[in-house]
């Protein structure tokens, strides 16, 4: 019978439910959206190339190139020809049927697909050289022209160029641990930089007919090739930099006789090319650690820029484990150098620059090189090359081992504005600093532009603070980021996107990277922690190949401090920061419940214990508050207190502390990227505290977070991130009471 009963009951109470839905549909599950989850779904995994500490693994291998080259400059039609010989050494484990080649030269050559993939509007203001530049000129004549690749016997090579790659055909694929080695004739017309772009060029000096040359990208190049992409063959689109594996270089280059040079590495026949007096101020420039010597005066160059020399002269460079190969060249050069002296070695510094650059470059230039080379190395490692170079080339600001040039220069009369000497000084830290990223923590620029830049910007800011004259920073201070992260998400991307499809370059590869590495070592991890966890990526790769993962990875394997949080929003996404102030609740102690506390369940002690009679916190708002209740806290007017107190011993009371005023503060998080609350109170005598709570408070509510504070005063102000640490774009609910901002009239 019980069987028959519950066997009618079931569906009737089954139709019941259906009829009246009282039963709540069960929810679906979701997905891991806690911003705290660890990377796994994003980082690349661990393997015996690159492991999970982020150091290079125990099967880690990179790949050689030296190069011989022999390049000769037309003066006259400002033109550049050139043959070299690569020596190719495959230390990877696999076979390569082919090898690729970089042909920087053809991104401006007449059929470059760069100028066609860009989106163009009409402007209708142009300087009169800019619209015969557009509009007026013939098709560029530029790009390299190849003659021949040979292999080791003199025989002809198949090759294959598309647009700025060549692939190099072998007959034969190259085994594991061989090498190969081949030559290539080529030529190219040099560009007018200043007219036609571009990262190298000439300057031309009308007035005189001269060219200042700063001359890179100059010889097809070796691509990359490792455990990552196998070849990074990746077109040249024009902002996108570059990969290159490390190598020997030999290079002689001949130029008119009447120019001074400066290139990458070390130059092997000083005394041909200088003259015994010049020979004698570069001997004195080694023994001068407090300012620079000059070697080439101010009075022989502008000599030398009266005639144009038809003789030649050959300079002759040999660097040891470099990425890549600069040359700057000019009958205009005044040369200075100056000895720093790091902890492990002594190094050079020094300029070249035109008259036109002084007095500025004479007196800032090869010191703010020096001063680079000094805070670089002690946040890395020693500066490993034997010199660093800066080269005055106005509307320029780009790198190359040991050499680069450097925007700013007095005007026509002379005088430098100070806007104008702190950006001359901001690039050429800039620049200078690349040697370290990415020019020996070899990074791949063609993929991530923030690895280099983004550190390097970083990099630049210490530098710059570090000079001790409150140097007006542009990229690192949390403030300066804030217009970019708060505007129109349509123009906004994540830093770890490919460098060809930024929106707002500058903003995105330097700034945004360099201020949330600022955040990190100022706010989040602390400058002991930080640093360390830096010099440790940074000697890990040195003369490597690292990967975002390989930074990412390190930074959290040195420092014990878990950081794929910030890693993943910062990075990963256009999360802002916003945090601010919900809600401020003041209580008041009691030993009368209010009829809500009366009914509450109470929480047992420990072991399921009765606690005993309850002293009672109620908000200041209540109605059964009495106002003779709303008091500060006197210990004795509370009896239960009065009586636990009195059970101490003498050497308790004296741990006690005497709090008279009890808040409760919510914050709340409109912005979507974690961070830490910083909280200023200010109290009534005008005394304050700053309590910093870790981002992990935000871990089991996205939305938002209480604290609860018992202060012997009574606060009179709460503000968050009162210095403005960490990138907040929006100030307005940062402060309670809420204070009436001015507008930008007022």
């Amino acid at each position: 019978m019980k069987k028959i009963i519950l066997f009618f009951i079931l569906p009737v109470a089954l139709f019941a439910q259906e009829k009246t839905s009282t039963v709540t549909p069960k929810q679906t599950g979701k997905y891991d959206t806690n911003k705290f989850s660890q990377m796994y779904d994003l980082l690349a995994t661990p393997n015996m190339f690159r492991t999970a500490s982020g150091a290079p693994g125990p099967a880690y291998y990179q790949q050689q190139a030296d190069y011989k080259i022999d390049i000769e400059l037309d003066d006259k039609k400002a033109k550049l020809s050139g043959s070299e010989t690569i020596t190719y050494y495959n230390n990877s484990p696999d076979n390569l049927e082919y090898l690729w080649i970089q042909l920087d030269q053809n991104q401006a050559a007449k059929d470059s697909e760069s100028p066609l993939s860009e989106s163009e509007r009409m402007d209708q203001t142009f300087p009169a050289a800019n619209f015969a530049n557009k509009f007026l000129k013939k098709d560029s004549e530029r790009g390299f022209n190849i003659e021949y690749v040979k292999d080791a016997k003199g025989n002809a090579m198949s090759y294959t160029i598309n647009q700025t790659m060549m692939r190099i055909n072998l007959a034969t694929p190259m085994k594991p641990n061989s090498t190969i080695s081949f030559s290539i004739k080529w030529w190219y017309n040099i560009n007018n930089y200043q007219q036609e772009g571009g990262r190298s060029g000439y300057e031309l000096f009308e007035k005189e007919g001269n060219r200042l040359y700063v001359i890179a990208q100059f010889y097809p190049r070796m691509a990359v090739y490792n455990d990552v992409e196998g070849w990074q063959n990746m077109q040249f689109w024009g902002s996108g930099e570059f990969a290159l594996p490390f190598g020997d270089f030999d290079v002689n280059i001949t130029v008119p006789a009447d120019h001074v040079m400066e290139a990458t590495g070390e130059l092997m026949n000083r005394s041909e090319v200088f003259t015994p007096a010049q020979v004698k101020r570069y001997e004195l420039a080694q023994k001068s650690f407090d300012k620079p010597v000059v070697i080439v005066t101010q009075a022989e160059a502008e000599a030398a820029e009266k005639g144009f020399s038809d003789k030649k002269k050959t300079w002759r460079f040999s660097a040891k484990n470099v990425r890549d190969f600069g040359i700057a060249t000019s009958r205009k050069f005044i040369y200075d150098a100056m000895a720093v002296k790091l902890d492990s070695k002594v190094v050079m510094a020094a300029s070249v620059y035109p008259k036109e650059a002084n007095p500025l470059w004479g007196e800032t230039s090869t010191i703010t090189v020096a001063h680079t080379l000094k805070s670089y190395s002690s946040h890395t490692f020693d500066y490993p090359y034997p010199k660093a170079v800066s080269v005055s080339a106005e509307d320029q600001g780009m790198e190359y081992p040991m050499i680069c040039w450097n925007f700013g220069r007095p005007d026509a009369n002379g005088v430098t504005s100070d806007q104008i000497k702190n950006g001359m000084m901001g690039v050429v830290i800039h620049e200078v600093g690349h040697n370290f990223f990415p020019m020996i923590v070899n990074s791949d620029e063609r993929q991530w532009t923030w690895m280099d830049e983004g550190l390097n910007s970083f990099m630049e800011f210490m530098a710059e603070q570090e000079l001790g004259t409150n140097f007006p920073s542009r990229r690192g201070p949390a403030k300066n980021i804030v217009p970019y992260m708060s505007g129109d998400q349509k123009f906004l991307e994540p830093i770890m996107s490919n460098s060809e499809s930024i929106i707002q370059f500058g903003n995105n590869a330097y700034g945004k990277p360099a201020t949330g590495l600022n955040i990190l070592r100022e706010t989040i991890m602390g400058r002991e922690l930080f640093d360390y966890a830096f010099k440790v990526y940074a000697n890990r790769w040195k003369f490597k190949h690292p990967t975002p993962e390989d930074f990412f990875r390190t930074m959290e394997d040195a420092s014990a401090v878990d950081l794929d949080w910030f890693f993943r929003g910062w990075f990963y996404s256009t999360d802002f920061v916003d945090i601010g102030i919900n809600d401020v609740k003041q209580y008041y102690v009691t030993e009368t419940p209010t009829a809500a506390l009366k009914n509450a369940k109470v929480r047992k002690g420990r072991f399921g214990l009765d606690p005993g009679p309850f002293v009672y916190l109620v908000e200041e708002n209540n109605s059964e508050l009495k106002s003779n209740q709303k008091k500060a806290l006197k210990i004795e007017d509370v009896q239960l207190l009065s009586d636990y107190v009195s059970t101490l011993s003498a050497e308790e009371k004296g741990t006690l502390k005497s709090p008279k005023y009890f808040y409760e503060v919510e914050f709340n998080k409109p912005g979507g990227m974690i961070m830490p609350i910083l909280v200023e109170i200010t109290y009534e005598d005008g005394t304050v505290d700053n309590y910093k709570y870790p981002a992990q408070i935000w871990r089991k509510s996205n939305d938002s977070a209480k604290k609860v504070y018992a202060t012997e005063k009574a606060i009179k102000k709460i503000q968050i991130d009162p210095k403005l640490e960490t990138a907040d774009i929006d100030v307005t609910n940062n402060t309670w009471p809420k204070s009436e901002q001015k507008s930008k009239f007022d």
